[in-house]
């Protein structure tokens, strides 16, 4: 899962950094709006974290210019703002959630979790393919209701194939959703790599990893 954060603050922006790639996101942090709207254009996110307060666009502009470009990421807004009026105008304007500065960084990731559930537009609280199920809330993958243990990059992947399944997804796609920067997999055998290492941890499921060739890869139940 990919999470785009915004903050000025630059010892928060390098906390939620962090601690987002230690529960297993890949993270795009930037520190003000218009980096932030750039990045929304580039990719597709499954959660956005904005401070209301940042140099040149702010937080709450960033949201009303992806609504009104039909962009349904989640929307978490941080910010000292408190005030009733305040919560009231952020979610009006397309705000997912809102949480007030100082938090736990344990409520924040429960947030997230929440947000991840709630289903919209093509994204389910729950992912499947034949008996292979998917979590992105969670961060769980079962098959036949028994737990398979992912490294948070297969779960990335998995979770994408899911996703879209059972189109194809290209490889240039994958390194975009799975890894920070892309070029660490685009040009290597880097994705073949997990793909492999995914076939094997799911060989119990009837949904099948397929390659197709100098493309990418799809998931299909058998």
């Amino acid at each position: 899962m990919r999470v785009l954060v915004a903050e000025d603050d630059a010892g928060l922006k390098g906390v939620l950094e962090r601690g987002l790639r230690e529960a297993g996101y890949v993270v795009d942090a930037v520190a003000n709006g218009d980096d932030a709207i750039e990045y929304l254009r580039a990719y597709e996110y499954g959660v956005g974290i904005l401070d209301w307060r940042m140099p040149g666009t702010s937080g709450f502009e960033v949201i009303t210019w992806a609504r009104r470009r039909g962009i349904t990421t989640p929307f978490l807004m941080l910010t000292a703002r408190d005030a009733p009026t305040d919560r009231i105008a952020a979610l009006d304007e397309g705000a997912d959630d809102y949480l007030v500065k100082p938090f736990d960084f344990g409520e924040l990731l429960a947030r997230l979790r929440a947000l991840l559930r709630r289903p919209g537009g093509e994204r389910s609280p729950l992912l499947r393919c034949g008996s292979l199920t998917v979590d992105p809330a969670t961060r769980q993958t079962f098959v036949d209701g028994t737990s398979v243990e992912l490294t948070p990059r297969e779960f990335a992947i998995v979770e994408l194939l899911a996703r879209k399944s059972p189109a194809l997804v290209h490889r240039q796609t994958i390194a975009l959703q799975a890894w920070p920067e892309e070029a660490d997999a685009v040009g290597s055998n880097t994705i073949d790599v997990h793909i492999a290492r995914l076939r094997a941890k799911l060989a119990r499921s009837d949904a099948r990893i397929e390659t197709l060739r100098g493309a990418g890869y799809r998931l299909v139940a058998s």
